[in-house]
């Protein structure tokens, strides 16, 4: 089995994409996803100063790109590959996809917008569609900021209780869990100030330089735009286990996984229970998708018996690829392919996601 994780918000660096422009195919494949998402990709990823492409509009489109720009090199063993050059797969199924179900060896996560690159590479988006939703997204989101003054802020250390205590007390959200004693406050500007001033218990709290109080319910007008452009987008049945940035969950039913994306941006992420997930399935690699340097650490530290390797750019493909290989040998070897992941499902316990209702996901009461 192996796993490919998606960064988020935050990962993003000034050229980041310039070696990958170096090859033609890359660069036009890069063209063509500007073209769709309205956006200029090539010049934020060659050209823009690091206060350009941390505009939360250009940012989000940026990090999707990004992350599939190594996925027709990988696609052979991440699953599909991009639909303008494969030939369709089986009935339901993402072209150029194997059409295996989503007990397979493949599984995918992302922080955020990173779930966007994730689901490309479950089978259950395509990739101009994934950077096309970005897009929306982040000037959606953008939007939504200029709407009123909040910001966010990490809360590192003391007991969770107190911590989701005093966040909710001064009428704050927890928006983000990014693992034990990392929770990410979000909220009006000036009761940010009152956390910084207070915080919690034997905890410290950062502010973030972003532009406004993502995975909140101040995000409400930019879920109804990414809503309606959703509704327009073909999702599928995910030929990998993708797990939900709501639960930590495997979701298999593409309308559900529609409806997780869009409710993501007024909810909390749970990267914690992600990363629970990950380390109970135990892939036999995990590949840290570009801009990979921020989430390889976490993964590091947070589970350090993964197998871990890292893409930052194109001169990385042929180790990542090798190691691929050499695990895609050991299934084809075995006489039933999706058996380990069934397998490791079983002694994790079911991560398998009940359908969940578009308005349940809206729950984000203060904490």
């Amino acid at each position: 089995m192996y796993a490919f994780v998606a960064p988020g918000q935050g990962s993003q660096t000034p050229g980041m994409l310039a070696a990958w422009l170096r090859d033609p195919g890359h660069a036009e494949r890069l063209r063509r996803w500007s073209e769709a998402a309205d956006v200029d990709l090539v010049h934020l990823g060659t050209k823009a100063s690091a206060a350009e492409i941390a505009r939360t509009e250009n940012t989000q489109p940026l990090l999707v790109a990004a992350g599939l720009l190594a996925h027709e090199a990988l696609a052979t063993v991440a699953g599909p590959a991009e639909p303008s050059v494969a030939a369709p797969g089986p009935a339901g199924t993402a072209p150029g996809s194997a059409g295996t179900a989503p007990g397979s060896a493949v599984v995918a996560a992302g922080h955020s917008v990173g779930e966007l690159t994730a689901a490309v590479y479950a089978g259950a988006l395509a990739p101009a569609d994934a950077v096309r939703l970005a897009a929306v997204r982040g000037r959606a989101m953008a939007a939504a900021c200029a709407e009123t003054s909040t910001s966010m802020a990490a809360v590192v250390g003391g007991d969770e209780p107190e911590v989701l205590g005093r966040i909710g007390e001064l009428g704050l959200y927890a928006a983000t869990f990014n693992g034990p004693g990392q929770i990410v406050a979000a909220g009006a500007v000036e009761d940010l100030d009152r956390l910084a001033a207070g915080p919690p218990p034997g905890a410290t709290v950062k502010r973030l330089p972003v532009a406004g109080a993502f995975h909140t319910p101040y995000m409400e007008s930019a879920r109804r735009t990414v809503a309606a452009a959703a509704a327009r987008t073909p999702f599928l049945r995910p030929t990998g286990a993708l797990l939900s940035n709501a639960d930590g969950r495997i979701v298999s039913d593409p309308d559900d996984l529609r409806a997780r994306l869009v409710e993501q941006l007024v909810g909390p992420v749970r990267w914690d229970l992600c990363l629970d997930t990950l380390g109970r399935l135990a892939p036999d690699v995990t590949v840290c998708l570009p801009p990979a340097r921020t989430l390889a650490a976490i993964l590091r530290r947070q589970l350090p018996g993964l197998a871990t390797v890292f893409v930052n750019g194109p001169r990385d493909l042929a180790t990542v690829r090798k190691r691929l290989d050499a695990v895609r040998e050991r299934l084809d070897a075995m006489p039933e392919q999706p058996a380990p992941v069934r397998e490791r499902l079983d002694a994790a316990g079911s991560r398998t996601a009940p359908a969940t209702a578009p308005e349940e996901g809206r729950a984000h009461a203060r904490l």
